[in-house]
């Protein structure tokens, strides 16, 4: 045990107070009493300040020893390097069977079953809500009679009109024609009697037997049956020409109207039979049943939300309220589990599928493979939106057992086992000024030297031989010594006073010339700030360009404004017809002299005084510039 100088005097204050309560000093004599008690305190005295002394001793040993070289060093070795990629999952099935909410609409869960409990093939695990359905199925019973009864009217109207189609034409017309063409018949018959009691007439009236009344009589007779056949057959073409097609026509119009309607009737009947099932279907859907047996998994979804990584976007209880298609539960298929592990965007791109892994589970251990690594990254949260993980799934090989959704798993992913290599521990490797260093202990004395590193596992990183230039040694040799606490001797190397590189513009943003186009001009401030008026822009030829610059955009040249180019003519003089927007309106404000024309002088001026008013314009404010559109002015 190492007693500090610290803790000296009160050990020894122990100590006196043990001695002067001892009773041994009560069973002395007086006067030898208190000779003792003086020597005894002596020798204390004496003890005290020997342990203080060596405490002191002690404690400069310690300090020259750090300073002097008492460093944790690693020896640089040549050997097998493991390089693997450790994350942390989660463990789930590689199979599930989704049970989920088939209900129109969503429903709220009145009953669910306990999450992680075995359940047979049929037992009941969900029941949801169903009063609602249950009133809407009997609104819709409602609906779904009424349409059946205008379907089966519109079916006996349509057959009502088939048959009378069938009537005319087997019946109606038939007698109809038979009834003219007995007319016709009786009419010819009619018309020969006629004609032969004529004949006999004529020869009776020749004879004197006959009067002439009678004659004309009989003639007349004969014209009218001629009338009564003519007429019979004109109705009998009548009817066989017009009055049948007519009437065929109308009675097949109502047949195929009845049968427009019935159809159409059907159509109804139909939908709101379907919707009748389907409500019903719904309300058997209420009550889930398992459709095999398995144990159940409640499918409460994590969600990286704006707050933190962690937050159930969907929880599954009592009460809850569920969308349609939403998932409810899980039956994962345990002889098939996967592990799901977020790996840094710094470690992805190493990752291929077909990797082997080994996973770690509470005490037991499993090997398996890389599936799938994901092409996107994982959601992220508010307070760590700069880190980006990407989703990927290892399988377990075989079929374990005993494991459960959801336990923690460590996952070992081999990247590359490198053979005959050097490495050193990661500690001993800091980074300064772009490059790469270890502390190399050379004897009493420690030096930096530029590594090249490859590839690294959580522990160790591989160093890569590297050529040097004759005035630097680049990498490390077998068997030296590095400082596993470097950054603590980077100051006493003087590796952060060394001087910075100087930087290659052309080489690090390229050499391409900017556009010429609207932006921010070369000589407005920053913004908040008086801008000064930029430079006209100049057109082919050496000519000014029309109007006058942009307020505060476009190229400039780094030369100082020069109102006087402004002057279009070239005559020395600005003149009202010369300028354009605010400046023309604030020409009598800026010809000080009332000379009628204005000098590069009172431009300025101007100009200064604007900006004295306008210290913080907007961009194009009153100090974007003389010819800048509406900005150039005072606000009104």
């Amino acid at each position: 045990m190492t007693t500090s100088a610290r803790d000296e005097p009160s050990l020894v204050s122990d100590v006196l107070t043990d001695l002067e309560s001892a009773e041994q000093f009560d069973a002395l004599p007086p006067h030898r009493n208190g000779a003792v008690k003086w020597a005894v305190r002596g020798a204390l005295v004496l003890l005290v300040l020997g342990l203080v002394t060596a405490g002191f001793a002690m404690l400069r040993g310690n300090l020259g020893a750090k300073s002097n070289g008492s460093v944790q060093t690693h020896v640089v070795k040549r050997g097998g390097l493991l390089v693997t990629i450790t994350e942390d999952g989660n463990l789930e099935s590689a199979d599930n069977l989704d049970i989920k909410c088939e209900v129109a609409g969503g429903s709220t869960i009145l009953w669910i079953i306990e999450d992680g409990k075995e359940v047979a093939q049929g037992a009941e695990m969900v029941r949801l809500d169903s009063a609602q359905l249950e009133e809407q199925i009997s609104q819709q019973k409602i609906a779904y009679e009424k349409a059946r009864a205008s379907h089966i009217q519109a079916e006996k109207d349509f057959e009502v009109a088939k048959i009378s189609v069938q009537e005319f034409l087997e019946g109606t017309y038939r007698q109809q024609l038979q009834d003219l063409e007995a007319k016709i018949t009786i009419a010819q018959a009619n018309l020969g009697s006629a004609e032969n009691s004529l004949q006999y007439t004529e020869r009776m009236f020749r004879k004197g037997y006959v009067s002439p009344l009678q004659l004309e009589t009989q003639k007349f007779a004969v014209e009218r049956a001629k009338l009564d056949l003519e007429s019979a057959k004109t109705a009998k073409d009548v009817l066989e020409r017009f009055t049948k097609a007519k009437t065929l026509q109308g009675l097949e119009s109502q047949r195929d109207t009845a049968e427009a309607k019935k159809n159409a009737e059907k159509a109804a009947f139909d939908l709101e039979e379907s919707k009748l099932k389907r409500l019903e279907g719904y309300l058997k859907k209420c009550v889930i049943r398992a459709p095999k047996a398995g144990m159940v998994v409640y499918a409460n979804e994590q969600s990286r939300g704006r707050y933190g990584p962690g937050q159930q976007s969907t929880e599954i209880k009592e009460g809850a309220t569920v969308r349609e298609q939403q998932n409810i539960l899980r039956l994962p298929d345990l002889s098939k589990m996967q592990v799901k592990v977020a790996v840094h965007e710094s470690k992805v791109e190493r990752m291929r599928r077909g990797m082997r892994a080994r996973i770690r589970i509470q005490d037991k251990e499993f090997q398996g493979t890389v599936t799938s690594v994901a092409s996107q990254p994982e959601p992220t949260s508010f307070f760590s939106a700069a880190v980006k993980e990407y989703g990927t799934v290892v399988k377990i090989d075989g079929e374990p057992k005993d494991l459960r959704p959801g336990m923690t798993a460590e996952v070992e992913i081999l990247v590359a086992p490198l053979e005959n290599v050097l490495s050193v521990p990661v500690a001993a490797v800091f980074e300064q000024g772009g490059q790469t260093f270890c502390c190399v202990k050379k004897g009493n004395r420690i030096e930096p030297r530029r590594v090249v590193l490859g590839m690294s596992n959580n522990d160790f990183v591989e160093v890569k031989p590297a050529a040097g230039d004759a005035e630097e040694k680049v990498g490390l040799e077998e068997g030296e010594e590095v400082v596993l606490n470097p950054r603590a001797f980077v100051k006493e190397t003087g590796e952060e006073g060394r001087e910075k590189p100087a930087v290659d513009v052309q080489k690090r943003f390229g050499s391409a010339s900017p556009e010429a186009g609207p932006g921010p001009s070369a000589a407005a401030p920053p913004s908040g700030g008086p801008r000064m008026p930029a430079e006209k822009p100049e057109a082919e030829g050496g000519r000014p360009t029309e109007g006058g610059p942009p307020g505060g955009r476009g190229k400039s040249d780094g030369k100082a404004f020069d109102p006087m180019r402004m002057d279009k003519n070239g005559d020395g003089k600005i003149t009202r017809d010369e300028l354009s927007g605010p400046m023309a309106e604030a020409f009598d404000e800026i010809d000080a002299d009332k000379s009628g024309d204005l000098s590069a002088t009172e431009v300025r001026s101007w100009s200064t005084k604007m900006r004295g008013q306008f210290p913080r314009g907007p961009r194009g404010g009153p100090d974007a510039g003389p010819g800048g559109g509406a900005a150039a002015g005072p606000p009104p």
